[in-house]
C-alpha cells in the first residue's frame, strides 16, 4: 500500500510546528515530513521537537542540503536523534537550491561529487564503520561515532535532473521528488534512478522508497490555489485534467483515489502539503485522515 504522508512546510511559524504535528498524528497519518528553505526552519531541530511531541509518528526531512553541514555534524545528529527517537527518523539530503548556497557561500562546484562523496560517508558514519577518506569535498581522517545507531537509518537523496538521479540510484536509500516531477515525469525519473542502481551492482527498485511530494487541498478554491502553486513552481496546467498530475484535492475519497494515483506511477509514499494560502490547514489534515483510512481498506 502506498504510504500517505503530509507535509508541514518551512514557511510555518516555529510556535506552529509542534500543534500541526499532533493533529497530523491525531488525523492517523503515520508520516510528517518537512524540509528546509533558507532561512526559514532548521530541519533537525523541528524533527526533534516533532518527535518529542508526538509518540508514532515518523519524520522525514526531505532534504537538509549538503553544502550547509559538514559530514560528521550531519552524522552525529541524526544518530543523536535516532538513539532517542529508534527508527523514527528519516533524514534526507540534497543539493540545496544553488542561489541560496551561493548567497551562504557554500555553493559547491560540482554538486554531484559533492553528493556521492557526502552520502557514501554520511551512510558508512551511520553503520558504525570507521572513516578516512580525502575527496574533493569531503574529507574524513579516523572518523566514527562514539554512539552510532543501533539499527540501519536508510538515507534518501533528493534528485531532480538526469544525472542527479543516477546518483540517487546509485548512492541513496531512496529517492525525494518535488512536486515539479509529477505523474507526467514519474516515468523517465524511476528509469534514470534505475540507471544508477543498476551502475552501481544494485537490483532495480525493490527496496528503494521513492517519496513523490504532492500539493494538495481540499473545500472551496482548493483547484483555484492548487493550480497557482503548481504552475508558480515551473508546471504548465490549464484545466483540472493536467492539474491532477501535479496535485490532489476533494473529499477524502477524491484525495484517497489522487493517492492511488501516484501509487500506481511508482511513488512508494505520497508526501501532501498545503499551499501556502490555504486558510484552513488542519481541516486538510484531518481530510488526509479519512483519506489514510480508505487507504487503509486497500490492503
Amino acid at each position: 500500500m502506498t504510504t500517505l504522508a503530509c507535509i508541514i512546510r518551512p514557511s510555518t511559524p516555529p510556535s506552529r510546528l509542534i500543534p500541526l504535528a499532533r493533529a497530523v498524528e491525531a488525523a492517523g497519518i503515520e508520516e510528517i515530513w518537512l524540509w528546509e528553505d533558507c532561512f526559514q526552519s532548521g530541519g533537525i531541530s523541528a524533527a526533534s521537537a516533532i518527535l518529542a511531541a508526538t509518540e508514532r509518528a515518523r519524520v522525514g526531512i526531505g532534504v537538509m542540503p549538503t553544502p550547509l553541514r559538514n559530514v560528521a555534524l550531519t552524522a552525529m545528529e541524526v544518530a543523536t536523534v535516532d538513539g532517542m527517537f529508534p527508527g523514527r527518523l528519516i533524514p534526507g539530503i540534497g543539493h540545496g537550491v544553488q542561489s541560496w548556497m551561493s548567497q551562504v557561500g557554500a555553493k559547491a562546484a560540482s554538486p554531484l561529487t559533492l553528493m556521492r562523496e557526502y552520502a557514501t560517508a554520511l551512510s558508512a558514519l551511520l553503520a558504525g564503520e570507521r572513516v578516512t577518506t580525502s575527496g574533493k569535498y569531503v574529507s574524513l581522517d579516523d572518523v566514527a561515532l562514539d554512539w552510532p545507531p543501533a539499527r540501519p537509518v536508510p538515507v534518501p537523496v533528493a534528485a531532480t535532473g538526469p544525472k542527479s538521479l543516477r546518483v540517487a540510484g546509485e548512492v541513496g536509500a531512496g529517492v525525494v521528488l518535488e512536486g515539479s516531477v509529477g505523474l507526467p515525469g514519474l516515468p523517465a525519473t524511476l528509469e534514470r534512478i534505475a540507471e544508477g542502481r543498476a551502475a552501481a551492482g544494485k537490483d532495480g527498485l525493490d527496496g528503494f522508497p521513492v517519496i513523490q511530494f504532492v500539493s494538495g487541498g481540499t473545500g472551496p478554491g482548493a483547484t483555484e490555489r492548487l493550480r497557482a502553486e503548481v504552475n508558480g513552481a515551473g508546471s504548465d496546467v490549464a484545466d483540472d485534467e493536467q492539474l491532477a498530475g501535479y496535485a490532489v484535492w476533494g473529499d477524502a475519497q477524491a484525495l484517497a483515489d489522487g493517492v492511488r494515483r501516484f501509487g500506481a506511477a511508482g511513488a512508494d509514499t505520497v508526501a501532501v502539503y498545503a499551499t501556502d494560502d490555504d486558510p484552513d490547514f488542519e481541516r486538510l489534515v484531518a481530510v488526509l485522515g479519512e483519506a489514510n483510512e480508505l487507504l487503509g481498506k486497500d490492503s
